[in-house]
């Protein structure tokens, strides 16, 4: 009886677990829906300063989350983020306004650059950017 009741506490706690995930299933299988945005875009990340402040969408930034700032998509788009060199890709979330450097098209936490960095010591990369639609 106790085996059981602790296999039915761990099932709860691992659908729990998954449905914090930034990126649900479903969309993970509606990953080949996507619209071309921009095909070589100049992309950067966070500096850990900003870590724990409040975005323009008044979420707090995590550099350790899946999320990007762009001047003007909407706030929780996702976006397909492919590195042009190595085609490396991830997943993020539009939390914030930016990035206000000229000739740069959008700011990755560092979680998400370095998820697809070619060189862990760049500071930035060509990018193609894709909008995950529903």
């Amino acid at each position: 009886m106790k085996r059981i009741l602790l296999y039915i506490v761990f099932a709860i706690s691992m659908t729990a677990i998954a449905q914090e995930s930034p990126i649900s299933r479903d969309e993970n299988t509606k990953i080949e829906n996507l619209k071309l945005y921009k095909e070589k875009a100049h992309a950067s990340y966070y500096h850990d300063k900003f870590t724990g402040r409040k975005t323009a969408s008044g979420k707090r930034f995590d550099n350790n989350k899946l999320t990007a700032a762009h001047k003007k998509l909407p706030f929780g788009t996702k976006l397909k983020i492919t590195n042009v060199l190595n085609k490396k890709s991830t997943i993020v979330e539009v939390t914030d306004r930016g990035p206000f450097v000229k000739g740069r098209e959008i700011d990755l936490s560092k979680k998400a650059f370095m998820d697809i960095a070619s060189n862990k010591n760049s500071g930035a990369m060509n990018v193609k950017i894709e909008i995950l639609v529903n």
